[in-house]
């Protein structure tokens, strides 16, 4: 490029070292490692505060909160703009409410830490090298609580944390949830970078149009530019590094150049499992007199996503079509991964969703209490064909919406985000809040569904119905409209949130609300079931980890207590164990195990029996566990803890996900009802559940009866052969009674071998419930370690056999249940030659 082209050209510098911080009401400065960060984590590099993930220390870190903190960093010299050109400051992220001054002179305020921000310092530069860039960040705490405060005629009502949080636009977990601690960042959370140009490129904007027979796609692509008279735009479309077409178009007297490109047979995008995830990159580079100054690139996938919402006996179908296919999303909830955000490795980030895709899960959805995520978070979700569910950065709260620069502030926030994100194939689905719908009806305040004009929502004691129900279908409508929008989670037509006919649905009456029965989870659930849950304990070694007192290691210690943020915990997780299992061994391992079993437990009855419904005309459209994760070391609902350990569950899930899985379950007999009294006879049914998209044989589908006492089959097993597999649905193989007076306590096993497959693909076992009944004595255990393989049999029936969660080791199974005859292999990598095998329990043991 010659010198000339080279002064034009977008220069970036990235300002990421040479940072200091301080108190703002003190003197004393002190280094920060690097930018982007928060104020804590900068606390704990220079020893001012302890870390807060361990022991008792988060209420030493309270004090953070309360206080104002000072960044600076002394800019680089980038000289005098010459030849039109403009030096700008670009902040990705500032949490929450800041003031930017550039040598003293005020140059910026905000006060959303979503809202990205751009803003021309050349007149504000020096010709010299001592341009100091300060950042004041003020208490988000001091400053919410100001607003609540002058705002009376708002009812600040909703779940969890202090009710100021709903005036902040800050990650509202920031404020504690019933999973999470209190740790009220500030600082510069995203990149801050200083960049010099003559014109620049504003935004690339890619809209397609694939036809109803796939086979034909138009590509739109508009180039918004600023200070670019003159100039061309050369737009382009790759497929990995060939191009497919290429124009140079002129920009127009508003900066915007547009392109159309027309693509026979493009290879199209689908979630894992269904089909391959291919992307193509749209580049644009600006020209100015023949020379490049800026390339501007994103990658896209062209696929048809639907929301598939039509009429049915039930009431209204709440399903994802694909491309044709309809997928049943079996997945997970996703909250930020750490409290401080910063400190999330991109390699973390594709360690987690890599995780989530060997667990065959097909969907995760980003919760609307944490943040807009990263951009390696959706990018990698695009390569690994996840699909993703965005809520709207709103959770649990009667959001102050009538306030007018909290909207405009909003609407600002929601259209940088929606333009960020939007070119990802892997966002299906946008959903205006969290459970702000239900805060609505338990609080009691005003919703007719029937008034369609959004004015009259302000004036009501919910005039956050104007952000869901106008203000974000427009943004979508006007920036992402090939997304479906849907207004809240959970939500349906109107209709209260707990109904099971329409929308989606999260069911608490298992845990929270009237605490039902896990082994009813199926009969609870709705038309697709975005939240539900269990809370167990996370491992051993993350107990260890954050417990700074050994005398604290029993199961009801104050510092396990303090790390479990659930309302009730306590008396929740104990009558789920008392309910269900004997809870004799008091040891804290053996109470760990206990509480992953039940929640194991839990979710497999829940989908198990929803992908059964889901073969049944689409009654149930996904199931989506609350949560895959935690941001911090505690005990929670989350089936992988902070150091990526994963309970019992996420085995559990994978197992009833597979792309072909057997089922088998007896009807559920609600001892505690009938005070204990056993039921005389019970009905059981064997299905096997499909997600592949052609008819699959089935060479043997087997179901033994095995006595829980001896290991011995009590009856004849029940075995068909050549069975024919519905594509994308269920197949019902066996059904039948049970006589509980004549026949022992036995489990009911099944197993499936798939024409092509010599190995058993798939296996499910049914426990007579409760567990705590059955006399679980010496089970015959064996478990034997292998060059990269693990052998287990039982002379009797087994349940939950789980492996040691060691770091740098994997296991494809654990958390499994056993019968005589049927050998498992494990498979294990990361075990060297010489160290120690996994440990290992079972339940009873």
């Amino acid at each position: 490029m010659t010198q000339t082209a080279t002064k034009k050209a977008l220069v970036t510098r990235e300002l990421k070292a040479s940072w200091e911080f301080k108190q703002t009401d003190l003197d004393d400065w002190m280094p920060v490692k690097t930018v982007p960060t928060n104020v804590h984590l900068d606390l704990i590099a220079n020893n001012v505060i302890p870390d807060p993930f361990l022991g008792f220390n988060e209420l030493k870190c309270e004090w953070v909160a309360d206080k104002s903190w000072t960044y600076r960093t002394t800019l680089p010299d980038v000289g005098a703009a010459k030849d039109g050109q403009v030096h700008e400051l670009v902040f990705d992220g500032l949490d929450t409410f800041a003031t930017v001054k550039v040598n003293g002179e005020v140059v910026l305020e905000s006060d959303n830490m979503f809202i990205p921000h751009r803003v021309d310092v050349t007149e504000a530069l020096k010709d010299a090298e001592s341009n100091v860039l300060e950042i004041d960040f003020r208490s988000a705490l001091v400053e919410g609580r100001k607003i609540k405060n002058t705002h009376p005629e708002h009812k600040w009502v909703g779940f969890n944390a202090d009710m100021a949080r709903l005036a902040t636009r800050k990650a509202q977990y920031h404020w504690g949830w019933d999973w999470g601690p209190v740790l009220m960042t500030c600082g510069p959370w995203r990149a801050v970078r200083l960049e010099t140009s003559c014109a620049r490129i504003s935004d690339l904007r890619v809209d397609y149009d694939l036809n109803k027979s796939l086979d034909d796609v138009i590509v739109r692509v508009s180039v918004n530019t600023e200070r670019s008279n003159g100039a061309d735009a050369r737009i382009s479309i790759l497929d990995g590094s060939d191009i497919i077409f290429e124009k140079t178009v002129a920009i127009d007297s508003k900066g915007l150049a547009k392109a159309d490109f027309h693509i026979a047979h493009p290879k199209l995008w689908y979630p894992h499992g269904y089909g391959e995830q291919p992307l193509y990159t749209c580049e644009a580079v600006l020209v100015i007199k023949g020379q490049d100054i800026q390339t501007c690139s994103r990658k896209t996938g062209f696929r048809r996503g639907e929301l598939i919402q039509e009429p049915d006996e039930v009431g209204k179908t709440f399903f994802f079509r694909i491309n044709g296919v309809d997928v049943f999303c079996g997945g997970s909830c996703w909250i930020p991964a750490d409290s401080f955000t910063p400190r999330v490795t991109k390699e973390k980030y594709q360690s987690w969703l890599q995780t989530l895709v060997d667990g065959y899960q097909v969907m995760i959805r980003i919760w609307g209490g944490g943040i807009w995520e990263e951009d390696i978070f959706y990018d990698t979700c695009d390569e690994l064909g996840i699909l993703v569910w965005q809520d709207f950065m709103f959770g649990c709260g009667n959001y102050p919406a009538a306030i007018k620069e909290f909207r405009e502030s909003v609407e600002a926030e929601c259209v940088a985000q929606v333009k960020r994100i939007r070119h990802h194939p892997s966002i299906v689905i946008y959903a205006g809040n969290n459970e702000d719908y239900q805060v609505q009806e338990q609080c009691g305040l005003t919703y007719n569904y029937d008034d369609k004009d959004p004015e009259n929502w302000l004036k009501t004691d919910f005039p956050a119905r104007y952000l869901y129900e106008k203000t974000l279908p427009e943004v979508i409508a006007a920036h992402s409209p090939h997304v479906p929008y849907h207004p809240g989670s959970p939500w349906g037509d109107g209709l209260i949130s707990s109904d099971q006919t329409v929308g989606d649905m999260h069911q608490w009456n298992v845990w929270h609300g009237t605490q039902e029965k896990y082994q009813i989870f199926d009969t609870l659930g709705g038309r697709f079931n975005s939240e539900f849950g269990m809370e167990a304990f996370p491992h051993i070694d993350t107990i260890k980890y954050y417990v700074t007192d050994p005398a604290e290691l029993y199961p009801q210690s104050h510092m396990i207590d303090f790390h479990n943020k659930a309302d009730g915990h306590e008396r929740r997780i104990a009558t789920y164990l008392i309910e269900n299992f004997r809870t004799t061994d008091t040891s804290l391992e053996a109470y760990i195990h206990l509480t992953q079993l039940s929640q194991s437990d839990a979710l497999m009855y829940g989908y198990r029996g929803w992908r059964q419904q889901w073969g049944k005309k689409r009654l149930c459209g996904g199931a989506l566990v609350w949560q895959l994760n935690d941001c911090w070391p505690v005990t929670s609902w989350a089936i992988i803890d902070y150091f990526q350990r994963k309970k019992p569950a996420y085995y559990a899930m994978r197992r009833v996900l597979a792309p072909i899985a057997v089922a088998v379950k007896r009807a559920h007999h609600d001892w505690s009802v009938v005070h204990a009294r056993p039921a005389k006879t019970s009905s059981f049914e064997c299905w096997v559940s499909s997600n592949s998209t052609k008819e699959v044989t089935a060479t043997k589908v087997e179901l033994k009866f095995i006595s829980i006492a001896t290991g011995k089959e009590i009856k004849e097993a029940l075995v068909k052969k050549d069975v024919k597999i519905t594509a994308n649905g269920t197949t019902n193989v066996f059904d039948g009674e049970l006589n509980n007076e004549k026949e022992e306590p036995h489990v009911l096993a099944a197993r499936i071998w798939i024409e092509g497959e010599s190995d058993v693909i798939s296996r499910d076992v049914d426990w007579p419930q409760p567990l705590k009944y059955l006399n679980m004595d010496e089970r015959g255990v064996k478990v034997t370690f292998d060059d990269g393989k693990i052998t287990v049999t039982s002379a009797k029936p087994t349940k939950g056999l789980v492996f040691e969660e060691r770091e740098g080791v994997l296991v494809n199974d654990s958390a499994i249940d056993i019968v005589p005859g049927d050998q498992q292999t494990i498979t294990v990598k990361g075990l060297k030659p010489g160290d120690a095998p996994l440990k290992w329990r079972y339940y009873g043991q």
